[in-house]
């Protein structure tokens, strides 16, 4: 890699202008939302409305006429295993339109530092735990993911070929599952965590109903909630790191059982769980290994239990109204 001293000791001060792609979304409301805190006053934003990030020339007019210093790619199309397994087309295509053109642009309109946000979907199915950044590309992806995790390894490896070729700080970090304040809670497209609170939440509405969860509730999942990973960006964004491929995850899992247990009990549902092991569980385990990022000094620092109750209280209950 030739990745210049100079690049990795760039100075992003609290008055230089920091994008942040996404800054609705859950990822990036919490990066804006830390950034604030920390006093920089010069963060930029831009709705769909405003800017399709899918249109090549829009987005590089934005950046020739803002020229960011920094930008931190939170802007996707996710969602759960069946929103990914019914909509592969759009999961791949509006990803890669999305990542290409502002890895481009920032290559371009030369932003000295680029975050590109991804998750631990890229890592091969059968993995050995925990999963180590070397691990990539080592084997088959899980089959119901395998559209977004395309196109999250195609932007990881396109900042990657901007390092190598140019010397650039682009950094890729891949968080475990987030979860907090900004969730989808929509049943159709959601992750595990948001859909177990919803699920709970109308099940202790209706008179607390038994709530029926999909597999055996046997798989080891690791969470992360948002603000931890909005300080790991802070961290990277303000750090001179050797590494452009970094894990970011809590170090600690919990069974999707124990999860629907603690949700439940968070929720205060008081009816029965039942699982239908007809449908399928997903990956067995999977564990991050951040080692790499939390020598470099981060570390995350919410509990489980914490967050999820700060998360049913402080965002789906206000949510709903």
């Amino acid at each position: 890699m030739k990745t210049t001293l100079n690049n990795l000791m760039t100075k992003i001060s609290k008055d230089s202008k920091i994008y942040i792609a996404g800054h609705r979304g859950m990822v990036g409301s919490a990066c804006w939302r830390l950034l604030e805190k920390k006093g920089y006053t010069n963060l930029i934003g831009r709705t769909s409305q405003e800017l399709d990030l899918r249109d090549q020339k829009a987005v590089a007019e934005f950046f020739q006429k803002e020229q960011p210093k920094a930008v931190i790619d939170a802007a996707a199309k996710v969602g759960g295993i069946l929103a990914n397994d019914t909509n592969p087309y759009e999961f791949l295509l509006y990803n890669m339109q999305i990542q290409n053109n502002l890895i481009q642009s920032a290559h371009l309109y030369d932003v000295k530092k680029f975050i590109f946000l991804g998750s631990t979907c890229i890592y091969p199915k059968e993995t050995p735990q925990p999963i180590k950044e070397t691990d990539l590309l080592t084997g088959p992806l899980e089959s119901t993911n395998q559209w977004y995790a395309i196109a999250k390894i195609s932007g990881l490896k396109l900042c990657q070929a901007i390092n190598k070729q140019f010397g650039k700080n682009f950094i890729s970090l891949m968080p475990t599952n987030l979860y907090g304040p900004g969730d989808n809670y929509d049943l159709e497209t959601s992750h595990v965590l948001p859909a177990l609170i919803r699920k709970f939440h109308e099940a202790k509405i209706d008179n607390h109903a038994p709530v029926k969860l999909w597999g055996t509730g046997k798989p080891l999942r690791e969470f992360l909630h948002v603000d931890d990973l909005a300080s790991a960006v802070f961290f990277v964004m303000n750090m001179p790191l050797k590494h452009d491929l970094l894990n970011v995850g809590s170090g600690e899992e919990i069974s999707i059982a124990d999860l629907a247990r603690l949700i439940q009990k968070t929720v205060g549902h008081q009816g029965d769980i039942l699982w239908d092991q007809a449908k399928p569980d997903g990956t067995l385990r999977k564990l991050s290994d951040s080692k790499k990022l939390i020598n470099s000094g981060w570390k995350s620092t919410t509990p489980l239990k914490t967050g999820i109750k700060k998360t049913y209280y402080e965002g789906y209950k206000l949510k709903i109204g």
